[in-house]
C-alpha cells in the first residue's frame, strides 16, 4: 500500500522518462519545431521495441546496463506503456524485497518484523521502488544474493549478485563487499556473464555525460555522504521547517539519529558471526564505494537513490538491538512516517514537472507553453508532456534556437520554469532577456510557470 501510494502520488520524474521513450523504441524523439499537443508525448511513449534495439540504444544514449529495460519491456507489453504501470514493476520487486529482509534477519537472529518496517520507513527505499527505474530489480537481486550467500549457495547468489549489476552498475558495490566477507570465490564465475554483458555497455558509455557531478573533495563528499545517508532513511524533513525551526528539526533528527546508532555500535556488530558481519559490510558497502569511485574519477557521484543498496542492510542494523519493541523503535518509526508522508504529499520532495503542468493549465487560459529542452530533449519535456493534458499547446526550445523568431507567432506564453540542468537553465536565461518590456508584459506566475502578454495585444 506504501509503495503504490508512492507510485500513485508522485509527479513525473527526469530520469523516469528515458525508461518510457527507450522502451517505446524511441530513445531520443525529435520534437517539432512548431506547437505540438501534450498528448503526442504519451503516444510517443506507446510503442514497443526488441531488446535488440533497447541494447543498441542504451549503448549510444545512456549511462545503465540493459536487464532492468529488458525486463521494463516486457512488463509493458502486459500492462501498458503508462507511467503508473511501469511504477508497478518497481513495487512489486519492492514488496519482494522487503519479504528477502525478513528472510535475512532470520538467518541473522535479527527480529523480522522490525526489520522489513524499518526497511520500508526508509525513504530512499520508499523512492527507489516506487519510480521506473532500475533500482528496484538492483536491490531485490542484491538482497537475493546475500540470502543465498548466508545459506552457502554460492553460485546461485553469484548468479543474483550478476545480474543485479546488470540492472545498475553500482550495485557491484554490495556484491564486492558480499562476496570478500563470506568468502564465496566459486559466486565469481557465475556472476561473470553478466559483468562481461556490464563491461560492453560500459566502455561504450562512460564517457557520454562528462560533467555531470561536481569535482571530488574528501572533505565535501563525506559531509555529503552523511547528508545523504541521513536522508535515506529519515527523508528531508528539516526542509519542511523553516528560519530557526529548519535548525531545530535538523537538531532533532541528528539526536534521535546519535540515540538509534549508539546501541548499535555497543553491540559491536562487525566482531559478530559471519552473517551479521556480512550485513555491516553490505551496510557500509554503498558509501564507501561511492567515495572511491569519486576519487579516482575526480567526480562526487553522491545522491541519495544511489545509497539505496545499503538502506534494507542498514535497517537490519538498526533492528540488531531490539529484542522486543520499546520506545526507541516506536521513536525511530515515528519520525520514519514523518519522512514518508512527506515524500508521498510534499511538493517539496518532488519534481517540478507535474506542478508547472497544473500551474500552466491554471494561470495560461490557453497559452502556448514554453517549454525547455533540458540537455537530452527527454526528461524534461516528456515529464511535463504526460502531466498536462493532452491538449495543452507545447513549444520545445533548445539553446541554441533564436528565441525572438521561436516566439514571434504568440501573444501569450506560459514559461514553463524547468530549471533542471545545463541546458534548460540556459533556455530560461535566454527566454527572460526576451520576454522584457516593452514587447511583453509579465501577466501571472507562480514558482513553476510565467505568464507574458504581447504589449502590442494588452
Amino acid at each position: 500500500m506504501v509503495l503504490t501510494a508512492a507510485a500513485w502520488l508522485r509527479g513525473a520524474e527526469y530520469d523516469e522518462q528515458y525508461t518510457l521513450f527507450l522502451t517505446a523504441g524511441t530513445a531520443r524523439p525529435v520534437w517539432p519545431a512548431t506547437v505540438f499537443p501534450a498528448g503526442a508525448v504519451a503516444t510517443m511513449q506507446a510503442g514497443h521495441t526488441t531488446f535488440a534495439a533497447i541494447a543498441r540504444d542504451l549503448r549510444a544514449t545512456d549511462v545503465h546496463p540493459p536487464l532492468y529495460f529488458w525486463v521494463a519491456s516486457i512488463w509493458r507489453s502486459v500492462f501498458g506503456p503508462t507511467l503508473f504501470a511501469a511504477r508497478m514493476l518497481s513495487v512489486l520487486f519492492g514488496v519482494v524485497s522487503v519479504w528477502l529482509v525478513g528472510v535475512i534477519a532470520r538467518r541473522c537472529d535479527i527480529r523480522p518484523a522490525p526489520a522489513m518496517l524499518i526497511t520500508l520507513g526508509c525513504y530512499g527505499f520508499v523512492y527507489t521502488n516506487a519510480i521506473a527505474r532500475g533500482f528496484a530489480l538492483a536491490e531485490t537481486l542484491t538482497l537475493a544474493g546475500v540470502a543465498l550467500l548466508l545459506v552457502r549457495r554460492f553460485v546461485i547468489a553469484g548468479v543474483c549478485l550478476g545480474a543485479a549489476c546488470c540492472c545498475n552498475y553500482l550495485a557491484v558495490f554490495v556484491g564486492v563487499a558480499a562476496v570478500a566477507v563470506s568468502g564465496a570465490w566459486a559466486a565469481i564465475p557465475a556472476a561473470m556473464p553478466f559483468l562481461a554483458l556490464d563491461a560492453w555497455f560500459f566502455f561504450a558509455q562512460h564517457a557520454s555525460r562528462d560533467g555531470q557531478f561536481p569535482p571530488f573533495s574528501l572533505w565535501g563528499s563525506l559531509v555529503r555522504l552523511i547528508q545523504y545517508q541521513g536522508a535515506a532513511v529519515f527523508g528531508g524533513l528539516p526542509l519542511y521547517f523553516g528560519g530557526v525551526w529548519q535548525i531545530f528539526a535538523g537538531s532533532a533528527l541528528g539526536l534521535v539519529s546519535i540515540l538509534l546508532v549508539f546501541p548499535v555500535v555497543r553491540a559491536r556488530p562487525w566482531a559478530g558471526d559471519f552473517a551479521i558481519r556480512l550485513v555491516v559490510a553490505a551496510a557500509i558497502a554503498p558509501a564507501a564505494g561511492l567515495l572511491a569511485l569519486g576519487a579516482v574519477f575526480n567526480n562526487t557521484p553522491i545522491e541519495l537513490r544511489y545509497l539505496s543498496f545499503g538502506l534494507p542492510f542498514v535497517a537490519l542494523l538498526l533492528a540488531l538491538p531490539f529484542r522486543g519493541w520499546n520506545a526507541r523503535i516506536g521513536l525511530l518509526l515515528a519520525v520514519q512516517l514523518c519522512g514518508v508522508a512527506g515524500l508521498l504529499l510534499s511538493s517539496r520532495t518532488m519534481q517540478p514537472a507535474q506542478a508547472a503542468a497544473r500551474d500552466a493549465e491554471r494561470l495560461g487560459g490557453g497559452a502556448v507553453v514554453v517549454v525547455p529542452s533540458g540537455n537530452d530533449g527527454v526528461g524534461i519535456v516528456g515529464a511535463f508532456g504526460i502531466s498536462a493534458l493532452p491538449t495543452v499547446p507545447v513549444l520545445v526550445v533548445w539553446p541554441s534556437d533564436p528565441i525572438l523568431m521561436r516566439l514571434e507567432p504568440f501573444d501569450l506564453v506560459a514559461v514553463a520554469v524547468l530549471a533542471q540542468d545545463r541546458d534548460s537553465i540556459a533556455v530560461l536565461a535566454g527566454l527572460h532577456s526576451v520576454l522584457v518590456a516593452p514587447v511583453w508584459r509579465r501577466v501571472a506566475g507562480s514558482g513553476s510557470v510565467e505568464v507574458f502578454r504581447r504589449c502590442s495585444s494588452c
